[in-house]
């Protein structure tokens, strides 16, 4: 008797589970997407394109000059004194450590500049999606990615309509 009570009481409870699972809805939002997609992502990507295809440029430039004088170096080189190969060898050595540095410190910038921008971009991005769970009756959503969500269904995929509530 007590074995069947403890399976009446077990398949009470599972069957609560199941009824609980089916209230709850869990969506999906593709925030790469959604910030690449939204006009303020489409503003902020455009600003830092050109920005950087500026700073390529002037990268580009310095190299091209730090090649253009190892180059007169090697030519020049058996004419030079030793201590004046040595000197022009540490000129050139530091000049193209002060390139690499800002090369590093530019890349740093640019990634900085980056999180500024994004960082009210996602805000108003969560916020809409916070106001479309609540409007479709999702009590979780997850962000899509491959790390976190592996499938899922495109019902569940809430990103076209925060894309439409940002508008």
């Amino acid at each position: 008797m007590k074995i069947i009570a403890t399976l009446f009481v077990l398949s009470g409870a599972v069957g609560l589970n199941v009824h609980a699972a089916d209230d709850f809805k869990i969506a999906v939002i593709d925030m790469q997407k959604a910030i690449q997609s939204s006009e303020a992502g489409k503003k902020a990507r455009s600003e830092i394109e050109t920005a950087l295809n500026k700073k390529k440029k002037e990268i580009e430039a310095e190299e091209a000059a730090i090649k253009k004088s190892v180059d007169d170096f090697q030519k020049q080189q058996a004419a030079l004194s030793d201590s004046a190969k040595q000197k022009k060898q540490q000129e050139l050595q530091e000049r193209y450590m002060k390139y690499q540095e800002s090369r590093e410190k530019s890349k740093i910038e640019f990634q900085k500049r980056e999180q500024e921008l994004s960082e009210p971009i996602v805000k108003k991005i969560r916020q809409a999606v916070a106001e479309v769970s609540k409007e479709k009756g999702y009590r979780m959503t997850l962000e899509k990615n491959e790390q976190v969500v592996i499938y899922s269904e495109e019902r569940d995929d809430i990103t076209d309509a925060v894309l439409k509530k940002l508008k």
